[in-house]
């Protein structure tokens, strides 16, 4: 069990949020794409990290995913598909927060970008239980880049083990427990859950 932080630092997509955007474009590729490929596409693919950096509208990074990746779809029905991978919050991921506020301030830290930050905003209901929220489309900064994680311990005034971070990508997690964070890979709400009661904070 670790110490006790003073904020609780969450990812959205796959954490909280349920989008998964390995799958699907598994299957867009007709199989030709391995789910290691297709995971690794999202953090390293450098027109994923211009849309997360706000450096290209959603539009022209689905005109070049469909190229890039040789999908045979339109732009518009590349955006289309991208959109619909954002399913909703996990059912009681709002419940989850609500009583962990109870406890601790909450933060969110998101590689993000337009379509789906204004999505989120939109439907989920899910930013207004965080103090504060960090999306890298808004900052122009991204994980697992030491520049955010940097921005962030500014804003909270906060640093080390003060922070406890979830997240799914293990690039993300390590990068934090490189600058002393304490970081858990949690992949899904319910290892989530699980990593949280294991510490003793839920």
């Amino acid at each position: 069990m670790s110490s006790k932080p003073s904020v609780l630092v969450f990812d959205l997509g796959g954490v909280l949020v349920d989008w998964n955007g390995i799958d699907p474009l598994m299957r867009l590729s007709g199989g030709t794409l391995p789910r290691e490929d297709a995971r690794r596409f999202w953090i390293e693919n450098p027109w994923v990290a211009r849309l997360d950096l706000g450096e290209c509208t959603p539009q022209a990074f689905c005109a070049a995913m469909v190229d890039a990746l040789h999908l045979g779809l339109s732009q518009q029905a590349m955006q289309e598909q991208l959109s619909a991978w954002l399913v909703g919050c996990y059912p009681g991921a709002g419940e989850l927060l609500d009583t962990l506020s109870q406890t601790f301030p909450l933060a969110a830290l998101s590689n993000n970008n337009a379509l789906h930050w204004n999505k989120i905003e939109r439907e989920f209901g899910l930013l207004g239980h965080f103090q504060h929220t960090f999306a890298s489309h808004l900052l122009h900064l991204r994980k697992p880049d030491l520049a955010i994680y940097r921005h962030v311990e500014q804003v909270l005034d906060l640093q080390g083990e003060q922070i406890a971070f979830f997240d799914d990508n293990i690039e993300c997690v390590e990068a934090a427990r490189a600058i002393g964070w304490q970081a858990f890979h949690t992949v899904g709400f319910e290892q989530l859950q699980a990593t949280l009661r294991a510490q003793g904070w839920l």
